[in-house]
C-alpha cells in the first residue's frame, strides 16, 4: 500500500537561509543509509518537505528500520500519494486509507488538512469538515475526537495530495558532517560506544582510536572494539579507526609510575597520542565516554589532571548519566551485548588496586619526569606504528 514516506525533521527548520545545506546533507544521509535495503529509492526535495519513494519492490520494515538510523529524520511517515482529480476522488482514497490501515473502525478520529498550494478550491477548516463527514458516512463505528483522537489523518495538499496518519519515530538530531569532525576514544566498554553515538546525533563527524595492548590484551578484544565501531557506523557513517600499539607505553609508565596513579598517567598519555591523531586527521576535539564520579579515573578532580595535557577541547557527552542511563542508550543503540563481552581492554589490566581520586597535577607530572628518558621515543613508535581501519555496517562489507 505504501511506496512513499514523507521524512519529516525538526531543527533543520529553523535553519533560515542555511536550511538548504542541511536538508541536502540530510538527504545523502538518507541515501547511505538506504544503499543496505533492498530495492531502489529515489529522494527528493519538494516545497520544504523531503520524500523517499520505493521504485518497484521494497521490505518496508526493513527500510524504517534504516531510516531510523538517520541523525536529522524527527518522524517517518508512510504516506499514500493522490492525484488531484477533485474532491470525490481524493473522498475515496481517504476512505480507501482507513479501511485498510484500520480494519477496527471502533475509534476516534481527526482530520488535519494542511493546503500548501493555495489554488485550492477548499480551504483547510472546509477540507476537515468535508473529510471528516465522508469517513462518518462510511464508517458508523468512527467517532470524532478534536483533542485526543486515536486516529491522526493528515491530508496535505501540495502538487500531489499525501495522506498519512502514522509517524513512525526516528532519531532527531542533526545529520552527520554538519558540525565538523572529532576524534573518539573508543575502548571495549558500554560508555564510549554511546558518547560517539551521542556527539555524531548533534552533526559531528566522528574517527575513532582504540588503544590495544598485546599480548595483555587478545585479538578478540580489538575485535571487540572493531565489532562496536560497526554498530555506531550504522548512524555515523564509516568510522577511520586508528589502532595503536599501547603496550610499551604501558609497561613503562607501570615500571616507573606510582602504582595508585597508574590509570590517570595512562590516561594523559592516551590523551596526548589521540590529540596527535585527531590534529594530523583535521579533528576539532575529542570524545569520550567519561561520566563523572563513575570511576576513579572519572572524578572532577582526574578529569581536571586528565585534560591538562589537551589543546583540544574534549566533549563529554555522557558527563551528567548515571550507569543506568548508559546502559539503556547503549541497548538501544544495540551495543551493550557486545561491550560486556569478556575481554579486557587495557586500561582494566593495568588498573592499581587503590587508585588515586584525588590527584594532585603537581605530583603527576613530577612522576612523569621518571619517563623523560624514554617516553618521546616510545609515543613515536606507538604513532608510526598504528593500524588503520575504515569501518562500516556489516551490510556494505559484503
Amino acid at each position: 500500500m505504501f511506496n512513499t514516506f514523507l521524512i519529516k525533521y525538526a531543527e533543520i527548520g529553523v535553519k533560515g537561509k542555511n536550511r538548504y545545506l542541511f536538508e541536502d546533507a540530510l538527504v545523502q544521509q538518507i541515501k547511505y543509509a538506504l544503499k543496505r535495503c533492498e530495492g531502489e529509492f529515489k529522494i527528493r526535495k519538494a516545497q520544504g518537505r523531503i520524500y523517499v519513494d520505493a521504485e518497484g519492490d521494497f521490505d518496508f520494515d526493513e527500510t524504517v528500520e534504516n531510516l531510523q538510523t538517520v541523525f536529522g529524520i524527527w518522524g517517518i511517515c508512510p504516506v499514500v500519494c493522490v492525484e488531484d482529480e477533485g474532491f470525490e476522488h481524493l473522498a475515496g482514497a481517504v476512505v480507501d486509507y482507513v479501511n485498510k490501515v484500520y480494519p477496527d473502525k471502533k475509534k476516534t478520529f481527526k482530520v488535519v488538512a494542511r493546503r500548501a498550494r493555495k489554488n485550492y478550491p477548499l480551504d483547510t477548516m472546509e477540507l476537515n469538515r468535508e473529510i471528516g463527514g465522508v469517513l462518518l458516512d462510511a464508517f458508523e463505528e468512527l467517532t470524532v475526537d478534536v483533542h485526543n483522537p486515536q486516529i491522526m489523518l493528515y491530508v496535505e495538499i501540495r502538487e500531489k495530495i499525501y495522506l498519512y496518519s502514522q509517524i513512525i519515530p526516528g532519531p532527531g538530531g542533526m545529520p552527520v558532517g554538519t558540525n565538523g569532525k572529532a576524534m573518539l576514544l573508543l575502548s571495549g566498554g558500554i560508555d564510549s560506544p554511546v558518547a560517539g553515538y551521542m556527539i555524531s546525533k548533534r552533526g559531528v563527524k566522528i574517527d575513532a582510536v582504540y588503544f590495544h595492548a598485546p599480548p595483555y590484551t587478545s585479538e578478540r578484544a580489538k575485535q571487540k572494539v572493531v565489532d562496536l565501531a560497526r554498530r555506531i557506523s550504522y548512524y555515523s557513517g564509516p568510522i577511520y579507526l586508528h589502532i595503536v600499539n599501547f603496550t610499551d607505553i604501558q609497561l613503562a609508565i607501570y615500571e616507573k609510575c606510582p602504582h595508585e596513579e597508574l590509570t590517570i598517567i595512562m590516561r594523559r598519555y592516551m590523551m596526548k597520542i589521540a590529540e596527535r591523531i585527531a590534529k594530523d586527521t583535521e579533528c576539532l576535539g575529542l570524545i569520550t565516554g567519561e561520566s563523572i564520579g563513575q570511576v576513579a579515573s572519572q572524578t572532577m578532580h582526574s578529569l581536571y589532571v586528565t585534560n591538562e595535557v589537551c589543546t583540544l577541547p574534549v566533549y563529554r557527552p555522557c558527563i551528567g548519566l548515571d550507569k543506568q542511563e548508559i546502559v539503556e542508550l547503549s541497548e538501544k543503540i544495540n551495543t551493550y551485548e557486545t561491550s560486556i563481552q569478556p575481554y579486557e581492554d587495557c586500561c582494566t589490566i593495568f588498573v592499581a588496586k587503590h587508585p588515586v581520586t584525588k590527584p594532585n597535577l603537581e605530583h603527576i607530572k613530577r612522576h612523569e619526569e621518571k619517563l623523560n628518558e624514554v617516553i618521546e621515543e616510545l609515543l613515536e613508535k606507538a604513532l608510526s606504528t598504528k593500524e588503520l581501519l575504515i569501518v562500516r555496517p556489516a551490510e556494505e562489507e559484503k
